[in-house]
């Protein structure tokens, strides 16, 4: 299946108690002035699976999530979440959904154990089943420790557990993840992938937004990727891979000037041009066979073409996006969507 068929694709139905999807958006959009932050957006996510939304700062992602759960007007297109309409019944949908957003939004001044009865109570429970709730939760996000600590004094690592704890109060059956590891340590991103699949094998269904490619492959049952306010692909991470070939040839020129004569010698042999890389005189080739690799260097030494490191490996994540979008996730847009604002 190529990239593009990929891109039309979408989740099929899974069985749940006559419901088969935990989300099904339909050519969602919503438009700030004159810029269109989400363009017409379709997912199908199944219920008890981690889905990922890749994409840069700026894409659109935080957006839709925002959409999805009731917290922005739905401008054009339509949402259901296990089959209650988004739009027509918000106050169902915030029963059946928890949000974790970028930024903690727990009480610093409080403590942790504060905190979750502060939450429990809000959400109308009564204080002994609160207090119980928020014992329950600092146990199964390993807190306890630090139970009575003002928040103040947690780790970023901590803050993030503690704001995915106290949205899970009400146990939802659908939980939204924005970004839910950014600014942690590869220590703590690790704890917080562990969290996160626990999640799934509780019963949950978790919709992850990321800018980081090795989370989503890490995590995601299947992944939709985000560019501009559109969805340009979507499948699993190794449908993704498989799409931009079997293997890919990472060449780094000893001369970043001689890049067009290297396109060109690619293009000879294989019949289809690199991706060039953001980083000066680096080239990523898609390659049918590994053993393609041979020719193309033997053709780039014959132009005399220079080459500085060469390594030849499974596609990653990395190259889908750079080969869909033409840039890495870490460029930001800066077209003023409501994510940069």
């Amino acid at each position: 299946m190529s990239i593009t068929e990929l891109g039309r694709t979408g989740g099929g139905p899974a069985p749940n108690g006559g419901t088969d999807l935990a989300v099904r958006a339909e050519g969602l959009m919503k438009t700030f002035g004159e810029h269109r932050a989400v363009d017409g957006i379709d997912l199908h996510v199944r219920p008890c699976e981690i889905f990922g939304i890749l994409g840069p700062n700026g894409a659109g992602k935080t957006t839709m999530l925002r959409m999805l759960a009731t917290l922005l007007k739905i401008d054009a297109g339509r949402a259901e979440i296990f089959g209650v309409d988004v739009a027509g019944n918000p106050h169902v949908i915030r029963q059946l959904v928890g949000v974790t957003g970028q930024y903690a939004s727990v009480d610093e001044n409080l403590t942790a154990r504060e905190n979750l009865w502060l939450f429990s109570r809000l959400q109308g429970i009564a204080a002994p089943r609160a207090r119980r709730i928020g014992t329950e939760l600092l146990g199964q996000f390993g807190l306890e420790e630090a139970a009575d600590k003002p928040v103040a004094q947690f780790s970023g690592g901590m803050r993030r557990r503690l704001d995915l704890a106290a949205s899970l109060i009400t146990r939802p059956p659908l939980i939204f993840l924005d970004e839910p590891t950014t600014g942690l340590d590869p220590r703590t991103r690790g704890q917080m992938w562990d969290t996160i699949r626990s999640l799934v094998t509780d019963g949950c269904t978790v919709l992850l937004t990321t800018q980081y490619l090795d989370e989503a492959d890490q995590l995601a049952d299947r992944v939709a990727v985000i560019d501009h306010g559109r969805k340009v692909a979507e499948g699993t991470p190794d449908e993704l891979k498989t799409a931009v070939g079997d293997s890919t040839l990472q060449l780094l020129l000893a001369e970043p000037g001689e890049v067009l004569a290297a396109v060109e010698v690619v293009r000879r042999v294989l019949g289809s041009d690199p991706v060039i890389s953001p980083e000066r005189g680096r080239l990523n080739v898609a390659l049918d066979q590994a053993d393609l690799a041979a020719d193309v260097l033997i053709a780039l030494r014959t132009a005399g073409v220079s080459i500085s490191s060469v390594s030849v490996a499974k596609p990653s994540l990395d190259e889908v996006f750079l080969a869909l979008t033409g840039h890495e996730t870490d460029e930001h847009d800066e077209t003023g969507t409501e994510e940069n604002r």
